[in-house]
């Protein structure tokens, strides 16, 4: 995450400090399960600089890999929509930011080619915006079992809502919720309501997926969740007309080579998020014939 984020992160703090979840202060949550605190960096590129830009980015992973960094994040790319980056960044609370903020600048002055590659990726920069967004079990379904490490794909849902109708947003999705449990969907979902950086309210609900084809299965489950909303199908539509101002659905493609993850999140696919860490395969030594072959560096 690239520090003039992190500032501008850090220096709402003050205002926020109270908004930490309630009752998740002292849980302790897996490396890779949805984190309690998201902060999502959208970015746009210049098209001329489109693949300089990914030598840079990757180039920006690979040197964090070899570094003690504060911070990780998960590099999102649009497969529908605007053609955008998103950088999904996960931390635990408001005060785990303070970290980030006050170190990247020492890093980028001890490393003097990681802040000359950053300054590149961000003099290609058309667009930024920064959101940060709070965790709501409430709304979720069966979020304790998502494991991001195995996610390939992320569907997005955003939902702006009209002033004052948060809780009429919150009574749809309990509904939803027990439909989707009546049903036993395979496919869990988390939501987060955004606390900064974003017309309020809003709400965005993060679907990980392991390939494009679990799409199909939302589509076939329609018909299952509408007979399993039953009453409840009627007030669902109608909180949707009276209290949404708007809604978009996006798709989302994980780039591991730009993202940087801890080892212990990494240790959940190695070889998705690490593969040039990985063991070379043991010669064939008929094909070798006999000749001692170099491990790559």
């Amino acid at each position: 995450m690239m520090i003039a984020n992190l500032i501008a992160a850090g220096a709402a703090l003050t205002l926020a400090m109270t908004a930490v979840v309630a009752g998740q202060a002292n849980e302790s949550t897996p490396e890779t399960a949805p984190p309690k605190l998201l902060v999502l960096v959208y970015q746009r590129f210049s098209f001329e600089k489109a693949s300089e830009l990914d030598q840079w980015e990757i180039a920006v992973a690979r040197a964090c890999q070899k570094l003690e960094v504060p911070n990780s994040w998960i590099v999102l790319e649009a497969v529908t929509g605007e053609p955008e980056v998103v950088s999904f960044d996960p931390f635990d609370s408001f005060a785990q930011l303070d970290k980030p903020v006050a170190e990247w600048g020492k890093i980028y002055a001890a490393h003097p080619e990681l802040g000359r590659l950053q300054a590149q990726i961000t003099a290609a920069l058309t667009s930024q915006r920064t959101v940060i967004a709070l965790r709501r079990d409430d709304l979720s379904y069966r979020a304790n079992r998502i494991d991001l490490s195995k996610a390939r794909y992320m569907r997005v849902l955003e939902v702006r809502l009209h002033p004052g109708r948060e809780n009429e947003f919150a009574e749809a999705f309990q509904k939803l919720t027990a439909a989707y449990e009546k049903i036993e969907s395979e496919l869990p979902w988390v939501v987060y309501q955004v606390n900064l950086g974003a017309p309020s309210p809003t709400f965005l609900a993060f679907v990980p997926m392991k390939a494009v084809g679990q799409n199909d299965d939302l589509l076939q489950a329609r018909e299952r969740l509408h007979a399993a909303e039953g009453d409840a199908a009627e007030r669902m539509q109608q909180i949707a007309r009276e209290a949404y101002a708007s809604t978009e659905s996006n798709l989302y493609a994980i780039n591991p080579g730009k993202s940087h993850v801890t080892k212990g999140f990494a240790a959940g696919d190695p070889d998705f998020w690490t593969p040039s860490l990985q063991p070379a395969a043991k010669p064939d030594q008929k094909k070798s014939q006999g000749k001692p072959i170099k491990p790559a560096k």
